[in-house]
C-alpha cells in the first residue's frame, strides 16, 4: 500500500487578519515601529546638530543596545511568569512616558539627558519585547501562525521604510526635533490604546514562585539543548554579524557611488522594500514544503547579493542588490521565527524569545564593529566582500554542525518539543507526518501555544 503526504491546507493569504485581536495588534505594532523610526532620525539630526561629533551618534546606539543585552533574559523570565499582555501594556506605557520627557528635554536644548531617557526606554523595550513576541501566537490559530509572522514582518518593514521619511520631513522644516518627538509620543499613545483591544488566549502555564529559581537562564539552557533552535538562531547570528552592510552604507553612498544623502536614503529604503515584497509573496504563495532548505538558500543568496553590492560601482545595480538583500533576509526571518516559536513549548516561549532577542542585538551591534574594523584594515569594499563570503561560509558551517536544520519540512506541521531536540515534521512518510500534525492539533486544543 502506498502512502502520500497529507495535502497542505488551503492557502488563505489573509488568514491572520480574520482574528479580531490581530486586527488590533498589527496597527499597534506598526505604530510602535513607525514611532521608533521617526525617533531615530530626529534624535540623530538633533544630537549631531548640537554636538557636531559623530561619536555622539554612536553613544545613541549604545544607549539603545546595552539595556537590551542586559535585560532581555529578565524580560523573557517575566513573560513566562506573568500575564504577557499586561507586560506589553505596562512597558509600552513607560516608553510613551519617556517620549514625553524627551520632548521636554529637546524643548530645553538638552543632550545628555537624551541618552538617559533612551536607556530607560530601551530597558522597558527589553522587558516587554519577549512578552510581545510570545503574545503573537496566542492571538491567531496555530495553523495561521506562519501567516501572522509574514504579515508581522511586512508591517515591520513597511514602518521601517516609511517612518524615516516622516522623520526627515519633520526635521527638514527647521530641524524641529520637538515636533518630531511629539509625533513619536502620539503614535506610541495610539499603540497603547490599540493593545488594550487585543484578546489573547490563556497562557498554557505560568511559572510559580517555586519554579522561578534559576528560570532566567533556563531559556538559554533550552536553546543550547535543542539543536534545531540553536542552529536557526546561530545561522542568523553569523550571517548578520559577518554579512551586514548597513553601517557602511554612508561610505558607499558618499565615496563609491557618489549619490549623497538622498541616495543613501534610497539604499536603505530598497532593503526594506525587498523585505516587504518578499513578505507579501510569502503570504500569497503555498506553504513551504522544504522550509529548512529554503532558509539555507536564502542566506546563501543574501551573501551573494552582498558580494555583488561590494563590487558594484553602479547605483542602480547597488539598489537592486540592496533590494535582494532585504528579500533574502526576510525569508530567513520568517522561517527562523516560526521555527523558534513553534518548536518551543508555551511555558518557555518568553525566555527563548529573550535569548533570540539577545542574539539579534548582539549580531547587529557586533556586526557594526566588525564592519568598521575590517573597513579600517581592508577598505569598505574589502569589508563587504569579506562579510558576504562570511555569510556563505556560515551556511556551510550550519550544514556541517546542524544538518537537521536543512531537512525541516512544512512549517505548519511543526510541533513544540519536550526534551527531544527535534519535533519537526519529516517528509519520510505519511504516518510520521500525520502523527506530528495530530500532536500539533492536540496541543492547540488542550493548551494553546503562544
Amino acid at each position: 500500500m502506498s502512502s502520500s503526504l497529507p495535502e497542505s491546507p488551503r492557502r488563505d493569504a489573509y488568514a491572520a487578519w480574520r482574528s479580531p485581536s490581530f486586527r488590533s495588534y498589527a496597527p499597534a505594532r506598526f505604530a510602535m515601529v513607525f514611532a521608533s523610526q521617526i525617533e531615530v532620525v530626529a534624535l540623530g539630526v538633533y544630537v549631531y546638530d548640537r554636538t557636531a561629533d559623530p561619536l555622539a551618534l554612536g553613544w545613541l546606539g549604545m544607549a539603545r543596545a546595552l539595556p537590551v543585552i542586559l535585560l532581555a533574559l529578565v524580560g523573557g523570565h517575566l513573560a513566562d511568569r506573568f500575564n504577557r499582555k499586561l507586560l506589553v501594556i505596562v512597558t509600552l506605557a513607560v516608553i510613551t512616558l519617556t517620549s514625553a520627557a524627551m520632548w521636554a528635554a529637546v524643548r530645553n536644548g538638552q543632550v545628555g539627558s537624551i541618552y538617559a531617557l533612551l536607556a530607560v526606554a530601551a530597558a522597558a523595550e527589553a522587558l516587554g519585547t519577549p512578552a510581545r513576541a510570545s503574545l503573537l501566537p496566542l492571538i491567531v490559530p496555530t495553523a495561521d501562525f506562519s501567516n501572522a509572522v509574514a504579515w508581522n514582518s511586512s508591517i515591520f518593514q513597511l514602518a521601517t521604510m516609511t517612518g524615516p521619511v516622516l522623520g526627515g520631513l519633520l526635521m527638514g522644516a527647521g530641524k524641529d526635533a520637538a515636533a518630531a518627538i511629539l509625533a513619536v509620543m502620539g503614535f506610541r499613545a495610539a499603540a497603547l490604546g490599540l493593545m488594550a483591544f487585543v484578546r489573547p488566549r490563556p497562557q498554557s502555564h505560568a511559572l510559580s514562585a517555586a519554579e522561578s529559581s534559576g528560570s532566567i537562564w533556563e531559556g538559554l539552557r533550552f536553546v543550547l539543548r535543542h539543536r534545531m533552535i540553536l542552529g536557526a538562531i546561530s545561522l542568523d547570528l553569523l550571517a548578520v554579524l559577518l554579512g551586514g552592510v548597513t553601517y557602511l552604507l554612508p561610505v558607499f553612498a558618499e565615496d563609491i557611488l557618489r549619490v549623497g544623502p538622498t541616495g543613501l536614503g534610497m539604499l536603505r529604503s530598497a532593503e526594506a522594500a525587498g523585505a516587504i515584497v518578499m513578505a507579501m509573496l510569502l503570504t500569497h504563495l503555498p506553504p513551504m514544503r522544504r522550509a529548512g532548505r529554503n532558509m539555507l538558500l536564502a542566506v546563501t543568496g543574501f551573501g551573494v547579493a552582498t558580494i555583488v553590492f561590494g563590487l558594484s560601482k553602479s547605483y542602480p545595480l547597488s539598489l537592486g542588490m540592496m533590494f535582494l538583500i532585504g528579500a533574502f533576509d526576510n525569508i530567513s526571518v520568517v522561517v527562523r521565527h516560526t521555527l523558534v516559536q513553534m518548536l518551543t513549548p508555551d511555558a518557555m516561549r518568553g525566555r527563548v524569545s529573550a535569548v533570540n532577542t539577545v542574539f539579534i542585538v548582539v549580531s547587529n551591534d557586533l556586526g557594526g564593529v566588525e564592519s568598521g574594523v575590517t573597513a579600517r584594515l581592508f577598505g569598505p569594499v574589502g569589508s563587504v566582500l569579506f562579510g558576504g563570503l562570511g555569510a556563505i561560509l556560515s551556511v556551510l558551517a550550519v550544514m556541517r554542525f546542524w544538518p537537521d536544520l536543512g531537512r525541516v519540512g512544512s512549517l505548519h506541521l511543526i510541533a513544540p518539543v519536550g526534551e527531544n531536540p527535534i519535533a519537526a515534521e519529516s517528509n519520510a512518510g505519511a504516518a510520521k507526518s500525520a502523527a506530528v500534525h495530530a500532536e500539533l492539533v492536540a496541543i492547540d486544543r488542550d493548551s494553546p501555544c503562544s
